[in-house]
């Protein structure tokens, strides 16, 4: 049994509630030895996973790793919200009994980290000294040396920042579990991802994978995050969020919002201004994934990226779609790839989208460590890295990261916008100015399926907020948790609808995209100001094409955007039937949301 006071003691971890809450679990855990880990130990920890064979060298201050082949993404349909309410229960976050997942979790972790290391990861999920840093703090528990590297560039990690915060923090628990035996994707799964939120209990067995493993992103930072912000006033999103900077004015904007999987997210989020706009605007990074939204005491809206790092997916990053993603993972920053392909001759990394396949194959290894030259038959031509590959790096790594990003008092919040991938009905932008309208145009944000499905075709998935696999509670009160908290704002920010995805009759896009996005943004600020106008239709107000800057749109896109800038009013009709089945669907939902609907379908009928 390992000595767990003598590891605290030795690491200067002196919260006593922290400290109850590890020996306890070391006890059920089994774990052999207790180590207490901060930022300061990632070189030695690096040095250690490289000695084992964890991480692979991927040039110098870069590194590689490779999951077990059937752990490679989050598991949603294994995650699990479990309260002692189930009032609690919504249609999207799989909840069950608290009673229940506890016992069940506790038997499948006990004993299972015997022979091992129990690395105690002290963290906060904010700025020290942020509004919000009592729900920020957590410990999270790991018996895998990889969740603790890649915790160190995505959180804020040492004893320092839970010393002083008594019982205010999340108890998280990471155990891996024999990942080759865990009946994966079988009726015997044995894999579980649980957050108990009303104990603010992470609880997770199974994987060493992501979202799945580093408690503090997706766990802790979203499900007990937006749980928290139930119950304490304040909003948690998978939100990315930007600061405009207009140099010839002085002033500043932020912009945050929700896009789901494929929808362009954090290609948005870590854009630079088009050369034609450069001299004028500068863009900043703030957060690419999650966003804290509070209300400060001046009436204004606020928020915060809580996280230390980006967690990006790898697949199609490269100098056109994300120059700034490319230079944030360049060699010396620490940076982890992990599940794309790799040479372990020359320490190189390749993945789909990255820029031309490598010719020579000598060396070179696929996702699964398989060579690539020895491949026959139809796997000649699989890919080489795994569809959901990612590198890990962070906020300081990137270029053009905000000044002032930690800031403990987060940033005034001047847009929120909501962007899923269509090839028709949404246009280049919509602004929308009532509350209520903004908050069901949240709660109706959909995205084309990647892959036809059903046959349904033109039905969106919708996914509110892009919080669909990290619902927390019942949608019906998280659609008036939004409305209360906008209420609460005397300044509030604009609202706004946008895609880059609107396909003419041959296929092709009708808009650029990546860094021409910013002009549409640029246009909402205008807006905001009353600076523009826009065109008003039965769904948001249009900007009028003389509104937009399009000094340097190439003449294609000049040619098409009368098209971005128009209603489809019949497919918009369409779309409000699509609509009302699915917010039939949450109990209890507001009425403003309902009017909200109504709203929009009579405006609909009457154009």
């Amino acid at each position: 049994m390992a000595d767990v006071a003598a590891a605290l003691d030795k690491a200067g971890l002196t919260n006593t509630h922290v400290r109850e809450y590890v020996e306890h679990w070391a006890g059920v855990t089994g774990a052999s030895q207790i180590e207490v880990v901060s930022a300061a130990d990632d070189a030695r920890l690096i040095q250690e996973a490289l000695d084992a064979g964890e991480l692979l060298p991927a040039g110098e201050g870069r590194y590689y790793s490779r999951s077990y082949f059937k752990d490679t993404a989050r598991a949603e349909e294994r995650t699990i919200v479990a309260t002692h309410d189930e009032a609690d229960k919504g249609v999207y976050n799989n909840w069950r009994p608290a009673t229940e997942m506890k016992e069940k979790l506790v038997g499948l972790m006990t004993g299972a980290s015997e022979g091992k290391t129990m690395y105690v990861i002290p963290y906060l999920m904010a700025p020290k000294g942020s509004p919000l840093e009592e729900y920020a703090a957590g410990v999270e528990l790991t018996d895998n040396r990889n969740v603790v590297l890649q915790m160190i560039r995505m959180a804020r990690v040492g004893a320092e920042y839970i010393n002083d915060l008594g019982d205010s923090f999340v108890r998280a628990v990471h155990v891996t579990g024999d990942l080759e035996n865990l009946g994966q994707g079988t009726p015997d799964d044995k894999r579980y991802f649980v957050t108990v939120a009303d104990e603010r209990t992470i609880l997770h067995f199974g994987s060493s994978y992501g979202g799945n493993a580093l408690l503090g992103k997706i766990a802790h930072g979203l499900r007990q995050g937006s749980y928290d912000g139930w119950k304490n006033g304040f909003l948690v999103e998978q939100f990315m969020l930007l600061g405009i900077v207009d140099k010839e004015t002085g002033k500043k904007y932020h912009i945050c919002g929700g896009f789901p999987s494929a929808s362009g997210k954090t290609n948005l989020a870590m854009t630079l201004a088009p050369d034609a706009l450069g001299d004028r605007y500068y863009v900043e990074f703030y957060g690419d994934d999650i966003a804290w939204l509070w209300v400060g005491d001046d009436g204004k809206l606020y928020g915060m990226n809580p996280e230390n790092g980006v967690f990006g997916v790898a697949k199609d990053t490269n100098e056109k779609t994300n120059p700034t993603a490319v230079d944030s993972i360049v060699e010396g920053t620490g940076a982890i790839f992990t599940n794309v392909a790799y040479n372990p001759k020359t320490q190189e990394v390749w993945w789909e989208g990255k820029g031309d396949k490598p010719t020579d194959l000598d060396g070179w290894e696929d996702w699964k460590g398989d060579l690539i030259a020895d491949r026959q038959g139809e796997e000649v031509d699989a890919p080489w890295a795994h569809p959901n590959s990612r590198f890990t790096t962070t906020l300081e790594n990137v270029p053009n990261v905000a000044k002032d990003f930690e800031e403990p008092q987060g940033v005034e919040i001047h847009g929120v916008i909501f962007g899923g991938r269509t090839r028709d009905r949404e246009p280049l932008i919509r602004a929308i100015d009532d509350v209520a309208e903004g908050v069901y145009d949240g709660l109706t944000l959909g995205a084309e399926a990647t892959a036809a499905a059903d046959g349904l075709e033109g039905v969106l998935r919708y996914d509110p907020m892009s919080m669909r696999p990290f619902m927390s509670y019942s949608e019906g009160a998280y659609a008036a948790h939004w409305l209360e908290v906008f209420s609460r704002a005397q300044k509030k920010p604009v609202f706004a609808h946008v895609n880059w995805f609107q396909r003419g009759d041959d296929g092709r896009f009708l808009w650029p995209g990546y860094r021409e996005n910013l002009r549409p943004l640029v246009w909402l600020m205008q807006y905001m100001n009353g600076e523009v106008e826009g065109e008003r239709t039965p769904v948001g107000v249009i900007p009028k094409r003389d509104e937009l800057l399009l000094e340097g749109l190439d003449e294609q896109a000049l040619a098409d955007l009368d098209t971005i800038l128009t209603i489809d009013v019949d497919r918009w009709r369409e779309e409000i039937g699509h609509r009302q089945v699915h917010l039939e669907q949450f109990h209890g939902l507001p009425e403003e949301i309902w009017e909200a609907h109504r709203r929009v379908a009579a405006a609909l009928d009457d154009a």
